[in-house]
């Protein structure tokens, strides 16, 4: 407290307030890592261009084509730098070993399914062959109209071809399933076939459409050590072989036998199996059958028994007639 009489001294304090500039943002920040993402994929992309062959940057190219089949397929071996690393050439940093041909994984082609069998996607192996340094610089594995590999096919032609051997697989898949209906649908409603169902089966293998005659106990197709068919099997195959003409695929025929040893002076079951195979093939060709259509005859003996663990049943006696599949890409 000031005394009476003495004068008040004002003290004033200032207070200085620092205020900071405003705040600029951070979109810079942004430009600036998508500026140096996108120089590193540049400096990446030149690289790639330097160390890899032409062969390999075609692959690359195909492998993220949407066009080609390549784009549904998996990376790895053949796909998309054809099993190879970057350095596989060169002088001091080769890492090939000794040279070895492999075959990669092809793309799949995917087909549709039809009414009676699915037909599920398949592969069709293509490789081209490529002549480094021939016709005057010409691009290795191309040609001189600028196609690239694959037998001289450029992506379109061999998209097409692809596509066509597809449909040549599905149509030939459909005509086996057609038949196969057919031939069991006309044992079922003949009187004098339907006893002999039980010893006819048709199935579709890798190799095409088998039909397999087999013998039952009491109820065989040839005799005891005999290469003749019996009445029931003449009538049998005499009947299928119209559906069997209607398709144009080449025809094998095999002849099995039991585990039995043959009983005849001189001969095995190589002989019997092999005479009854001829046996069906005769009897087809008297049937109508064109003789251009048999592919071959073959008699397995014992060697393929159809029930391993019985060498002794009946059903492992049987003739198998299969219509060989044709379309590409198998």
């Amino acid at each position: 407290m000031a005394k009476k009489g003495e004068k008040k001294t004002v003290v004033v304090i200032r207070r200085e307030e620092v205020v900071e500039g405003g705040h600029h943002g951070g979109a810079w920040k942004v430009a600036y890592a998508d500026f140096v993402t996108a120089m590193m994929a540049f400096f990446l992309l030149m690289w790639l261009l330097n160390a890899t062959t032409e062969k390999q940057r075609r692959g690359l190219a195909d492998y993220f084509s949407p066009t080609l089949s390549t784009a549904s397929s998996r990376s790895g071996s053949g796909m998309p730098l054809a099993g190879k690393s970057p350095f596989e050439d060169g002088q001091a940093i080769s890492d090939m070993g000794a040279i070895a041909a492999v075959n990669g994984h092809a793309p799949p082609v995917d087909v549709d399914d039809d009414d009676s069998e699915t037909v599920v996607n398949r592969t069709v192996h293509s490789q081209a062959t490529d002549d480094e340094g021939a016709d005057g610089g010409r691009p290795e594995g191309g040609r001189a109209d600028g196609k690239a590999g694959h037998g001289g096919k450029s992506p379109a032609e061999l998209a097409a071809a692809q596509k066509a051997a597809a449909l040549a697989r599905q149509q030939e898949q459909h005509a086996f399933a057609q038949a196969a209906a057919d031939m069991q649908q006309l044992v079922a409603a003949d009187p004098t076939l339907a006893p002999l169902a039980k010893q006819l089966s048709i199935d579709l293998t890798p190799q095409g459409l088998r039909v397999q005659i087999r013998d039952e106990d009491r109820q065989p197709m040839f005799a005891t050590g005999s290469a003749e068919p019996n009445r029931a099997a003449r009538t049998l195959l005499t009947r299928l072989m119209p559906i069997l003409a209607k398709l144009q695929e080449p025809i094998s025929i095999s002849g099995f036998t039991d585990g039995a040893a043959y009983s005849g002076t001189g001969r095995t079951n190589w002989d019997l199996s092999t005479e009854r195979a001829n046996a069906t093939r005769r009897l087809l060709l008297e049937a109508g059958l064109p003789d251009a259509r048999i592919k071959d005859v073959v008699g397995h003996a014992d060697r393929d028994l159809l029930l391993p663990s019985e060498p002794l049943a009946a059903a492992n006696r049987r003739i198998a007639i299969t219509l060989l599949r044709t379309a590409p890409g198998r």
